[in-house]
């Protein structure tokens, strides 16, 4: 198979579809986090399929931006390194979550509760370094790169306006979430999840419609 500049762009919306899917999927029912739970299997898989979707995601959100790179502007490459730092370290931290502590929670639990303490907005007894620190600016780079990239895609006016104005949005919502007990922490997904959907197939359906409008083109001239 030929790869061609179409082929990568429909794979980035693709990319962007299943990533806000799988964001939305591994928040329904999501358990709550503690020493107990965290090394169940259920746990480890959710958190795992978390590190497929910021992998999809940073893969989509590139698509989004390169496919129009010159209608994005500044505000647009901005945004797309913003979002991307937030995606790598919500890769990082999950990574933590899914096969670090897990390992420690039979012999150091005391450390592993502040851990989940400090990722779900509790109050940690113990040390835990820098990590409030890093889920600060992951917080910072997830909104503030959505917000970014989402009015650069609006103004772009490529792909589907409402999932942009959703993205940009949406890290207003889940900002007011942020600050909630878990159970409300886990909606802050849904916004975001579906606009990455919204903007993901809207990509891949309009470098598909350009592929099929290229053929008429050259005939014509």
């Amino acid at each position: 198979m030929t790869i061609t500049t179409t082929t990568l762009t429909r794979a980035a919306g693709a990319a962007a579809v299943a990533a806000g899917l799988i964001f939305i999927g591994v928040q329904i029912g999501h358990p709550h986090l503690d020493v107990q739970s965290i090394t169940s299997t259920e746990v480890v898989v959710r958190n795992t399929l978390k590190l497929l979707m910021a992998t999809l995601a940073l893969a989509g959100i590139a698509g989004l931006y390169l496919s129009q790179i010159r209608k994005n502007g500044l505000i647009g490459l901005v945004g797309w390194v913003v979002l991307s730092v937030g995606y790598v370290s919500i890769f990082a931290t999950t990574l933590v979550s899914a096969y670090v502590l897990p390992a420690i929670a039979d012999t150091n639990p005391q450390y592993v509760s502040d851990v989940l303490a400090a990722s779900t907005n509790g109050d940690p007894v113990g040390d835990v370094g820098l990590l409030p620190t890093v889920l600060q600016l992951q917080g910072f780079a997830y909104l503030g790169g959505g917000l970014l990239l989402g009015i650069a895609l609006f103004r772009a006016h490529v792909v589907a306006r409402w999932a942009a104005v959703l993205l940009a949005i949406g890290g207003l919502v889940s900002a007011a979430l942020a600050v909630m007990p878990d159970a409300f922490y886990r909606l802050l997904a849904y916004p975001n999840g579906i606009a990455m959907v919204g903007l993901g197939y809207s990509l891949w359906r309009t470098a598909r419609t350009t592929t099929s409008v290229q053929p008429a083109v050259a005939v014509a001239g």
